[in-house]
């Protein structure tokens, strides 16, 4: 079983209820997930081929994967000091079930808003810079097993590149972020 980063971007009032009430907030992430299948904003073929699940666009999209490139992205942001731990959400949603692997944490608005400005100054290539898979082998960041193959650093560049949209929408919505591992 593959263990893969996922996102939903829910509104202030979403996350205070979601915080209240966990149960509520599966419920309400499985809606917002099937709407957006439903709505066309599935992953689609990534033109570029770096990333082949991911969407080529979150424009209005309120859920996200980032596959099995969570680790490696929290590897090279965490090297970099990155202010905001967008990988595993700042802090758990209290009483939540397992949603996968663990319950699911989140990220305030606010807390939203520091990692889009933050991301907005980094690219694909600096995230990436100086890093090579041997070195992901080593720091066992999942799943190790590729770069031992020496797969290129092209599948994180391709998960970075539509994550970073994703935050700068919800921020500017003024949305908050649940974020778990499934």
């Amino acid at each position: 079983m593959s263990m893969i980063g996922e996102y939903v971007r829910v509104t202030a009032a979403q996350l205070d209820q979601a915080i209240k009430d966990p149960e509520w907030a599966s419920d309400l992430i499985d809606e917002l997930i099937e709407a957006d299948w439903e709505g066309g904003a599935a992953p689609e073929e990534d033109p570029s081929g770096t990333a082949p699940d991911a969407p080529t666009s979150t424009l209005g999209v309120r859920s996200l994967d980032v596959d099995k490139a969570w680790d490696a992205l929290d590897f090279l942001l965490r090297r970099r000091d990155f202010p905001v731990d967008i990988i595993h959400g700042e802090a758990p949603i209290p009483g939540a079930d397992d949603w996968g692997y663990g319950p699911p944490r989140y990220l305030t608005p606010a807390r939203v808003q520091v990692a889009a400005d933050a991301l907005r100054g980094l690219t694909a290539d600096e995230l990436v810079a100086d890093v090579s898979p041997q070195e992901l082998a080593r720091a066992d960041v999942y799943p190790r097993i590729i770069w031992e193959r020496g797969e290129s650093l092209d599948y994180v560049r391709g998960y970075f590149a539509v994550l970073v949209p994703f935050f700068q929408a919800a921020a500017q919505a003024g949305d908050g972020m649940l974020i778990w591992l499934d």
